[in-house]
């Protein structure tokens, strides 16, 4: 009876209160009655658009926040999280007597209707908190909608200064009052509403405005804030020329209501009064650009994987909404000591730009078995501002594929001999086998087989560093040596499509999302343009006795109930049989033992491998491997066009000037002998005796070698050389950082 009583009124009421000339000549309200009474009763409160936020975690479970996404800039909160002199602030000034009516309150109503009589127009909507929840409910519902037309014609149906839609949000108020308590409809208008901007909420407009939460706020800041409600962009106090109009109203309206309703005193509303209007306007860490330690990238990586991943939304504006509407927590893989010990390593080794080349440096670390990203770190600061520095500044990802915010990717050079040299143990060949590196050496479609598609056109040569002979030695010699005829050799005798099955089990792919080059330049010589999170990852697989994981970025999100979203996981597989693996754990040993990568051992008693890798000219160069532990890519090189960095000189943060081929040498080892060391590694397995052969060749010892010291000026190993182009870099006279002496000649590359 209550409800049809009131929808009686209602109709009389609310039709006369927007229509007063008609109210004034008695014209019948039947049709407004009858549109009442065919409205639904009752409107459920959605889940609130809420802001998402990105963290690192420590091994102790500590968070650090690198990003925070929204539309709208909002923290739920309970009842208790909340001033309670806001809450008195809002009932005392929107809604004295919101705790005894029943969603409408008659008194107020028939105050505007003669206020809008008088007026001859519409002054007053007479809207109580419930009827103002309603219309916000409304309002949200039409901007969660993803096509523009529709949701323009939603929002204006939602805000229309008609008396269809007043009587709708008075009887959706009503129905609404039946389910919920006035506690809870007050708590939803409280965190529902726009303070101005993209401010919504009572918490983040706290937060913002004030610098503090929502239950520390004063009186005065309290009064301020519930000032705001009426007209969000006319006094919202971060724009200065609102200040005054704001303290008008908190003082006239909010302050006055409040004394009014005694919910303050005197002394209370005196010393209010007096508190002038001072903003701590603290910005919200929106958007990748504010992560610390250079994880800007990391970040942008983990948005894209949000963005592109079926898992969070079947469509992209499923998916979008997922990250900018979903209050998701989002705790990340990324270790924050290893983060840091990254960015700095690149910044102290690789400048952020250079005028002669656009220089470019990535390093990223992944944990074996886990495929856990721990680290990612560029020589740029990420920002997607258009009128930032495009020298020093790029939104472009270098260590991850291109549909993840990356680059087309990078040559890999001599990283790809790691794929041959396993399909030759993979044929029961041995590490001690003789092989010719000499550079008299053609390789055409006669003397290639590739079971899968091209070889060669013609006739290719290659040529060795310093143009020298290359000469027979053992397999394992010529691996840390890095002797390209040796491999291109090495490779006649093999299938150059089983070689590519091997790279494509460990998860070798172009950046660029295009079929992989299987033809003998890119196979063995690595020309296919790959990201250095691609090859951190395939290593760590060999360093995982063979065992690969697919990369992950993510170890767990909850929504903004609490609730755990399904998150991509890793997904390992035996790529090739562990006995292969652990023999060509142990050539790589040999690399930064007495090898190409010697520069970079860090010499500390932890068990190391790796693999250079350079492409002609040296436009990109390369360091891959690590530990048991963590396995890391080291990436220096042009980023633009074909321009050589050979024997560029470069300085990093450090100060220390080194030719740009060495750069990616001292970042491995800084991170490693710095900080990742600190993380343990294990001794290697010994090679399987399968994969030793009956050769005579002049490898190493099996037994597991002892870490070198740091190479002395006058020895002749050093870091590797282009693939094919026959020149010799110059010695490097500059490169002298601290207990890091520089070799005087290189070896093959």
């Amino acid at each position: 009876m209550g409800l049809v009583v009131a929808s009686a009124l209602a109709g009389v009421l609310v039709t006369a209160m927007f229509t007063p000339a008609v109210a004034l000549g008695g014209v019948v309200v039947g049709s407004s009655l009858d549109a009442f009474d065919n409205l639904p009763d009752y409107i459920k409160p959605d889940t609130l658009s809420q802001t998402s936020s990105i963290y690192s975690q420590d091994a102790d479970g500590n968070r650090t926040l690198l990003a925070s996404f929204y539309d709208q800039n909002r923290q739920e909160v309970g009842w208790g999280a909340i001033s309670q002199y806001f809450k008195d602030a809002i009932v005392s000034t929107e809604d004295p007597r919101f705790y005894v009516h029943g969603g409408m309150d008659v008194q107020s109503t028939v105050r505007a209707l003669v206020s809008n009589t008088v007026s001859g127009g519409v002054e007053s909507g007479a809207s109580t908190i419930s009827q103002q929840y309603v219309k916000n409910i409304l309002v949200q519902r039409a901007e969660a909608i993803s096509d523009p037309t529709a949701e323009a014609a939603a929002y204006a149906d939602a805000t229309a200064t008609t008396a269809d839609r007043k009587l709708k949000e008075l009887k959706l108020s009503i129905g609404l009052e039946k389910e919920y308590s006035k506690d809870d409809i007050l708590l939803g208008y409280m965190n529902i509403a726009l303070f101005g901007g993209r401010v919504y909420g009572i918490q983040a407009a706290s937060q913002y405005y004030f610098g503090v939460n929502a239950d520390a706020l004063t009186l005065a800041q309290a009064a301020s804030l519930a000032a705001m409600v009426n007209a969000p962009e006319a006094l919202r106090i971060d724009v200065p020329d609102n200040i005054a109009a704001n303290t008008a109203r908190r003082n006239e309206d909010v302050l006055a209501s409040m004394l009014k309703e005694h919910t303050i005193t005197q002394v209370q509303y005196d010393d209010a009064v007096a508190t002038p209007v001072t903003p701590n306007i603290t910005q919200p860490s929106t958007g990748c650009q504010t992560a610390a330690d250079g994880a800007g990238f990391f970040c942008d990586y983990v948005k894209n994987i949000i963005l592109n991943d079926t898992t969070f939304g079947a469509s992209a504006d499923d998916r979008a909404n997922a990250l900018n509407r979903g209050g998701y927590t989002i705790v990340t893989t990324l270790d924050p000591a290893l983060q840091a010990a990254a960015n700095q390593a690149v910044t102290d080794y690789v400048p952020s730009s250079m005028s002669s080349v656009d220089i470019g440096g990535a390093f990223v670390t992944v944990q074996p078995g886990t495929g856990k990203i721990v680290a990612m770190a560029q020589n740029k600061t990420y920002s997607q501002d258009p009128s930032a520095d495009p020298a020093t500044n790029t939104a472009i990802n270098y260590s991850t594929d291109a549909a993840y915010g990356g680059s087309a990717g990078f040559q890999n050079g001599s990283t790809s001999k790691l794929f041959v040299l396993m399909d030759w143990l993979k044929s029961g060949r041995s590490l001690n086998d003789f092989v010719n590196g000499s550079n008299n050496q053609k390789f055409s479609a006669s003397n290639i087989t590739n079971s899968c598609g091209a070889t060669v056109n013609g006739t290719y040569t290659a040529g060795n560093d310093a143009g020298e002979s290359g000469g027979t030695a053992s397999v394992l010699t010529q691996f840390e040596d890095s002797v390209n005829n040796a491999f291109l050799n090495m490779a006649t005798k093999l299938d150059l499509c089983d070689i590519n099955a091997i790279a494509t089990a460990f998860g070798m792919h172009r950046a660029d999302g295009a079929a992989m080059d299987t033809g003998l330049y890119a196979t063995v010589l690595g020309g296919n343009e790959v990201s250095p999170l691609t090859m951190a990852a395939a290593y760590a697989g060999v360093a995982n006795n063979g065992m690969f994981c697919t990369p992950v970025a993510i170890s767990s999100i909850t929504d903004s109930t609490g609730a755990a979203v399904a998150v991509p996981q890793s997904t390992c597989t035996q790529a090739i049989d562990p006995a292969i693996a652990q023999t060509a754990l142990y050539a790589m040993q040999g690399v930064i033992q007495a090898g190409t990568a010697t520069t970079a051992n860090p010499a500390d008693g932890t068990p190391h491998f790796g693999k250079t890798g350079t492409t002609d000219a040296e436009k990109d160069v390369w360091l891959v491997g690590g530990t048991t532990q963590l396995v890391s890519a080291s990436w220096v090189g042009n980023v633009t066009g074909n321009v050589s960095i050979r024997q560029t000189a470069v300085t990093g943060g450090n100060d220390v000037t080194v030719r740009s081929g060495l750069s990616r040498l001292y970042v491995w080892k800084e991170f490693y002998q710095g900080t990742a060391d600190d993380r343990g590694g294990n001794s290697f397995p010994l090679p399987a005796s399968a994969s030793r052969g009956s050769g005579s060749g002049t490898g190493r010892s099996t037994a597991t070698p002892t870490p070198s010291s740091t190479p002395s000026p006058s020895s002749t190993a050093a870091p590797d050389a282009p693939t094919g182009d026959g020149t010799s870099p110059a010695a490097d006279p500059a490169a002298t950082p601290p207990a890091v002496p520089v070799p005087t000649s290189t070896p093959a590359g």
